[in-house]
């Protein structure tokens, strides 16, 4: 067994930013950019065997597929235990501020069951709102003119970049197993954040359409509203979020892909909340 070694269900967006920090890890990963066959039973056995943590980044359908079909295995390992959640377990909270003690209540069953389970099982849970980081964040949606703009009044989203994902569960590995929000210090409409994402690049913001002319999903997703507390993940993990709000990540993305940007002084990073 290697010292530390970590094996990822599921090696996507998120999961690949926590990887990509763990420097003389073994790591072995499950999904279409790892090097294990989810349904190759005695593969995925022996690798929760010999790994030291375990991470789950595997959205849910009606069921986890993880626990479905290896929660015995995971059960009996006395390893450490990580599962990326989301904060939609929350479901809608009209604008409120919500945290881990709140009840689980979001619109799909699937994932708060899931969410249930893995803290049964002893996991970690990080409950992530929208998250963003390179070529996954609103300046790309406004340069690929697919940014849109609600004007919805008192709509607020929580979000987090993708780096301060991956330092929160990096220092959960020296913390007790429970739930823990990872989101930023600044919850703020969708709209601000297009509107910032465009003033950043030069453009005009896009126009404002109707609810109705949105996808199922996206309607679904602006159907709720809430605010995001991060305090437990702040006093437990010892854990801060660099990108401490939209203004900060989206000009450090800009200045990656423009140098340029990089000469222009950040925005005073916004004061903790909660």
């Amino acid at each position: 067994m290697a010292p530390n070694s970590l094996l990822v269900f599921g090696l996507g967006y998120a999961a690949s930013a926590i990887v990509a920090r763990l420097n003389d890890w073994a790591i072995t990963a499950t999904g279409s950019a790892g090097d294990l066959d989810f349904d190759d039973r005695a593969g995925v056995i022996a690798a929760i065997d010999a790994a030291t943590h375990v991470l789950s980044s595997v959205p849910p359908g009606e069921v986890d597929p993880v626990i479905a079909r290896y929660g015995a295995a995971l059960a009996d390992g006395g390893k450490w235990l990580g599962y990326l959640s989301s904060t939609g377990v929350y479901g809608d909270i009209g604008g409120a501020w919500v945290d881990e003690s709140a009840p689980i209540k979001g619109r799909r069953g699937g994932r708060n069951r899931a969410d249930a389970d893995w803290l049964v099982l002893g996991a970690r849970v990080f409950r992530l709102p929208g998250i963003y980081g390179p070529h996954r964040s609103p300046l790309d949606r406004v340069r690929d003119g697919k940014a849109h703009r609600t004007a919805q009044a008192g709509q607020v989203f929580s979000r987090v970049h993708v780096d301060d994902i991956a330092s929160g569960v990096i220092a959960g590995f020296d913390s007790p197993p429970g739930a823990y929000n990872l989101s930023d210090d600044l919850p703020a409409p969708q709209d601000a954040v297009i509107e910032f994402a465009s003033g950043l690049l030069g453009q005009q913001p896009p126009p404002i359409v109707s609810l109705e002319s949105l996808s199922p999903e996206a309607r679904a997703f602006h159907a709720e509203n809430r605010r995001v507390a991060n305090g437990k993940a702040k006093r437990v993990l010892g854990w801060r979020p660099v990108y401490a709000d939209y203004r900060l990540g989206l000009r450090a993305l800009n200045a990656m892909t423009n140098p340029a940007a990089a000469s222009v002084a950040p925005a005073t990073a916004s004061p903790d909340q909660r």
